[in-house]
């Protein structure tokens, strides 16, 4: 049986929708330009009304009568006129053309000179890495005409790039990362440093788009931030890279901005979290903004190595178990997390296989916060004894299971002196203050989207979660309130987010309790 065709509407239906299209755009501008006139004539009557209308609000009341008689004598007047009536039409049309003009400030068609000259000078820059000697006909080529590499750009007001698209051969290789990392260093150089850009590079239509990110805010200070049970707020980042936001105050004001949340406990894909950073950076304030929040729902044990006090806030109160700032604190304090770790894991596990819930004693999150562990990891060696890190191998491995969280901080120098736990399971990282792209790659696993700079506030860096993108972060300024550098302001913040003072602690220091019988290890393992 022979087909039937396709009725012409089906066959070709596509053609006439888009030049019915095209045909209904065309006349929509023609109307437009046609009825120009009458619009401004229209905008411009609107607009005298709205005068007419404040001119008589703002008159008091006393005077709207000899002001009403006023304007009926001038009625009167221009009606008994002759020709008044159609001079007055005339006269009114005018002051509504002339209220009713565009007054938006005229643009530009293109560039200026200098902006020309600086995109001629980008184009020249880029043909060494854009061009061959085998292209018969090169995109870039000395002497070109940049229009059709830059298809679009913008600049600021003191004639510099915020936004450029920049279009390339498809034989260019974009998919190294060495290749792009040129191309992304070039433009930087030529566009002006000092600023941070981002790059959106698509392969499939071969171009590659520049934007100056603006700076973050570093006002923001410590407050209790509207998150559920298990979420930790790190910093914030830019609007486009997360799809959340959060209220904040500021002074009096309210803004909505967006968050990086690391979400912890049993379901947590990175339950553990490493913060490097060099020396003023702004690491302890990362841990002591945690460890704030962390103490809403859980309980938390602080080990600072650089016994420098910037915990001494947060001891005795409730719901920090120690604050340790010396080898035999951190010992035993640790020691004491890692069997608790353990004691945790053996009463779920026996209360799963029970068919009980588990208990409530397992339920409240643990944290563990060690600020700079290499400083130990030295004074152990020296003396002869175990280094605390070792002691992390439980907590680390199993502390998901066990709701218990660990977080490190340590600086870029001491790197090589972390152990091979707390490398692997500190999944979760964050990078404060100035760094290089191969020093970001190497801890977060991947370069970052925007280029670093040199000089950058305290508290500012970048955040990557598991294996996800790589967002900019700044800290919540949080810092000790027993510091006489800081701000009341930010003093203030801190002192109401800090939680009462226990009952015991003024009457004895409080240690962590160590258990009689230790758990072994091997025994945990095999149960769970």
């Amino acid at each position: 049986m022979a087909r039937r065709p396709l009725p012409r509407i089906l066959s070709n239906g596509s053609a006439q929708i888009a030049r019915s299209r095209e045909l209904a755009r065309t006349a929509a501008d023609s109307a437009t330009d046609v009825l120009h006139p009458l619009i401004t004539i229209t905008r411009g009557l609107r607009r005298l009304a709205s005068a007419g209308r404040r001119k008589v609000a703002e008159t008091p009341k006393d005077k709207r009568g000899p002001l009403l008689f006023l304007v009926a004598s001038a009625v009167l007047v221009v009606a008994l006129v002759p020709y008044g009536p159609l001079l007055a039409v005339i006269t009114l049309m005018a002051a509504a053309a002339w209220q009713g003009r565009d007054r938006g400030p005229s643009e530009p068609d293109g560039p200026d000179e200098a902006q020309t000259q600086r995109l001629q000078s980008l184009h020249e820059a880029l043909v060494p890495y854009f061009s061959t000697a085998e292209d018969p006909s090169p995109l870039y080529a000395h002497g070109g005409d940049w229009e059709k590499t830059f298809p679009s750009f913008e600049f600021d007001d003191t004639g510099r790039i915020t936004h450029l698209v920049i279009r390339y051969p498809a034989y260019f290789t974009d998919g190294e990362a060495e290749s792009r990392a040129r191309i992304e260093h070039l433009l930087t150089t030529k566009s002006g440093r000092g600023r941070e850009y981002h790059f959106a590079w698509d392969e499939e239509g071969n171009q590659v788009t520049v934007t100056v990110l603006a700076p973050l805010p570093t006002d923001i200070a410590a407050q209790r931030f509207v998150t559920a049970p298990g979420e930790t707020v790190l910093g914030f980042t830019d609007p486009t890279q997360v799809q959340r936001t959060l209220p904040l105050g500021y002074g009096e004001e309210q803004r909505d901005v967006p968050p990086v949340v690391w979400r912890t406990g049993i379901r947590s894909t990175e339950p553990h979290l490493l913060v490097v950073g060099q020396p003023g950076s702004g690491t302890s304030t990362l841990l002591r903004s945690v460890a704030l929040q962390a103490l809403q729902y859980g309980d938390v044990l602080i080990v600072e190595g650089g016994s420098t006090g910037e915990y001494a806030c947060l001891t005795g109160r409730d719901g920090v178990l120690a604050v340790e700032c010396g080898l035999a604190g951190a010992l035993s304090g640790l020691e004491w997390a890692a069997h608790e770790t353990e004691r945790r894991l053996i009463s779920t596990n026996r209360a799963r296989q029970e068919g009980h819930p588990p208990p409530e004693d397992t339920k409240r999150p643990l944290w563990i916060i060690l600020d700079r562990p290499s400083a130990f990891t030295h004074l152990a060696a020296a003396d002869g004894r175990e280094d605390p890190q070792s002691l992390l191998q439980v907590p680390l491995r199993h502390g998901r299971a066990a709701n218990v969280t660990v977080v490190v901080a340590e600086q870029f120098d001491s790197l090589d002196t972390l152990t091979d736990a707390v490398r692997q399971h500190t999944r979760a990282r964050a990078v404060l203050g100035p760094a290089t792209a191969q020093q970001l790659e190497a801890v977060l696993g991947a370069p970052p989207h925007t280029t670093p700079v040199a000089h950058v506030p305290p508290g500012r860096g970048y955040a990557r979660l598991g294996a996800g993108p790589v967002h900019r972060l700044q800290v919540p300024a949080t810092p000790d309130p027993y510091d006489e550098a800081t701000s009341d302001a930010h003093r203030q913040a801190v002192v109401d987010l800090l939680p009462p003072r226990s009952a015991s602690a003024d009457a004895e220091p409080r240690t962590v309790p160590v258990p009689t019988e230790p758990v072994p290890t091997k025994t945990v393992v095999e149960q769970a």
